[in-house]
């Protein structure tokens, strides 16, 4: 049987960690908050503490590597690394502390990894299956129809439109109307793009992924303690994702942080996601969504595995 190989995703917000035996069953997920992309939409670099918190995620990852015999794998970098100018430092650093190879994806290999991921072992579905993916820096959506995946890449992540316009304190109507005339123009250009995303004939089974729908499962579930049972394939309305999006806007971060559910990390950046998450509802024409704690990480370790 093939070895162990290991996945991490050093995301915008979240460093995560996947190890899976020969077979493809689990030995170990992890995930820390680590903002890497903090400052990286007005400065165009990473920060040198952004780089150092997940440099210490990484050793940290490499250990528990080691423990399972790991000696193959693949880091993965997203929107922050690749729209970064000093990505190369950081692709320096974290191939010397994991030891394993490391690509920044592009976004149309970071949605096609997702869709891989969060697709495997559904069942099956009349209407195509699409997948969002609400990250810190982008949000990709993909969709496959008649055997083609069609996918997209926006800059659109919950740390970008936070930073750029929402800001973390008590949402203002002023500051709200900025987000959403980003949001909109970013969905404006990707409608336009390809047609298949906004009229796929029969609809859509949308599926979400990544912190904003996961922490929002367990804000409107009320789970204390994360459970990947509890929130992998959970039905989330749109009226739930308006109820909290509108509910949190009033509130600071520290009063966030008081619902039971919500990720530390996350209570500065969600009201942007969920705005995100609500936009492309509309957009696509549909009510529900189903979560997927299935990801980019099942999608890459599938493929180191085959």
């Amino acid at each position: 049987m093939p070895e162990p190989v290991a996945v991490i995703d050093c995301g915008s917000n979240s460093t995560r960690l996947l190890i899976v035996d020969g077979s493809g069953r689990t030995l170990e997920r992890a995930m820390r908050i680590t903002r890497l992309s903090a400052g990286v939409d007005a400065t165009g670099h990473l920060a040198p503490d952004a780089m150092a918190r997940t440099f210490a995620v990484l050793e940290a990852y490499r250990a528990l590597m080691d423990r399972h015999h790991v000696g193959a794998g693949m880091v993965v970098g997203t929107s922050a690394i690749r729209d970064a100018t000093n990505r190369d430092e950081f692709v320096d650093g974290a191939r010397r502390l994991t030891a394993i190879e490391v690509r920044v994806l592009d976004g149309q290999a970071e949605a096609e990894f997702s869709y891989d991921g969060a697709t495997a072992g559904l069942a099956t579905d009349d209407r195509a299956t699409m997948i969002v993916d609400v990250g810190g820096g982008s949000t990709e959506i993909a969709v496959r129809h008649e055997g083609v995946l069609h996918a997209v890449s926006m800059q659109l992540g919950c740390v970008r439109v936070t930073e750029r316009a929402l800001g973390r304190e008590p949402v203002t109507d002023e500051r709200r109307r900025a987000a959403q005339a980003m949001i909109d123009e970013a969905l404006d250009a990707a409608m336009a793009s390809d047609p298949t995303f906004a009229s796929t004939p029969g609809g859509v089974r949308l599926i979400g992924l990544a912190g904003t729908v996961a922490t929002l499962v367990q804000l409107d579930r009320g789970l204390g303690t994360y459970r990947r049972e509890a929130v992998h394939h959970q039905v989330l309305t749109r009226d739930t994702v308006q109820y909290w999006r509108d509910r949190l806007a009033v509130e600071t971060p520290e009063q966030r942080l008081e619902h039971a559910g919500m990720v530390a990390g996350r209570e500065d950046v969600l009201v942007a996601g969920l705005m995100v998450l609500d936009a492309v509802m509309g957009r696509v024409g549909v009510a529900d969504l189903l979560s997927s704690e299935s990801d980019i990480l099942d999608g890459v370790a599938a493929w180191l595995l085959r």
